[in-house]
């Protein structure tokens, strides 16, 4: 491969934010909690492979499209002016035809698993496209989010299923509490650059009540884990599970206490770690029934 399509090919990847896994994994752990408990237990091989690989694609797909709304606004933002659509380095056309093969990639996957599981995927595409637009009005763009990252939890539930039960819409509950939390730490990062230019988000609209309020979601999504087990079943080893993230949560909080922009960013990348605990969590209690 030559130096030039080299070059190409690690624009695609940035593009993508392959090279940034963290979204994939924060999308992916709410799936697998729902997953495992709507299995019962490991879930059967190919539906775990078409969530994985759809994980993969639609956060890709996810990142070009908001990348291609934002194409305006990321250059004035210290974050992100270097991202190729903002950098000019990736034409609109080209990301745009990226954004195509990855969502027909996907839908292709899906279709796999039966036409209902396609009408919700309908459903999250239609939620992955408009979430860019809700920055422009809306004050808690995070809140949108967060519905949007947790639909793949009842597509979860109506792939083993066929039917999304009550669990199913507490843990996509709780999902966007999560999305809402670990978002607002994000934002925190960019509130300067986003009230110079206009773009809302909760770390604007909580103010200095910001890390008030976090501590305040943090403690109701431990509270919507611990009511998942016990709706569940799934006995102490999860029970210690969610323990264990409400510290890691603490540690988040303490990390951000000064709002200190790499801090901040510390502690939105830390929340991974309490996905997996609570996803580990799962997958020993279910592994003892």
């Amino acid at each position: 491969m030559s130096a030039a399509w080299r070059r190409r090919a690690r624009e695609y990847l940035l593009l993508t934010r392959l090279d940034k896994p963290i979204g994939i994994l924060l999308l992916l752990w709410p799936v697998l909690w729902a997953l495992w408990i709507a299995a019962g237990g490991l879930p059967p091989l190919w539906i775990l492979t078409v969530f994985l690989l759809g994980t993969l694609l639609t956060r890709s797909a996810g990142c070009i499209i908001n990348d291609f709304a934002d194409r305006d606004i990321d250059p004035h933002v210290e974050r992100t002016r270097d991202r190729p659509l903002a950098a000019r380095r990736i034409s609109p056309y080209e990301a745009l035809t990226v954004f195509t093969v990855l969502m027909v990639a996907s839908l292709a996957l899906v279709l796999t698993l039966g036409w209902l599981v396609t009408v919700y995927a309908v459903i999250a595409a239609l939620l992955l496209l408009t979430y860019p637009l809700f920055k422009r009005f809306f004050p808690a763009p995070q809140l949108y989010l967060g519905v949007a990252f947790g639909w793949g939890v009842p597509m979860a539930f109506v792939a083993v299923q066929g039917s999304i039960p009550l669990i199913g819409w507490w843990i996509f509950a709780v999902t966007v509490l999560w999305a809402l939390i670990y978002d607002t730490y994000y934002a925190m990062v960019d509130r300067e650059d986003d009230l110079r230019i206009g773009v809302r988000s909760t770390a604007i609209w909580f103010g200095k009540a910001d890390l008030v309020i976090i501590a305040m979601l943090q403690l109701v999504m431990v509270a919507g884990l611990w009511k998942i087990g016990v709706m569940a079943s799934l006995g102490r080893l999860y029970f210690v599970a969610v323990l264990i993230a409400a510290v890691i949560f603490h540690r988040n909080l303490w990390w951000a206490r000064h709002r200190d922009r790499a801090q901040c960013f510390r502690a939105f990348l830390g929340n991974h770690q309490a996905g997996l605990v609570v996803f580990v969590g799962i997958v020993l209690a279910t592994a003892q029934r």
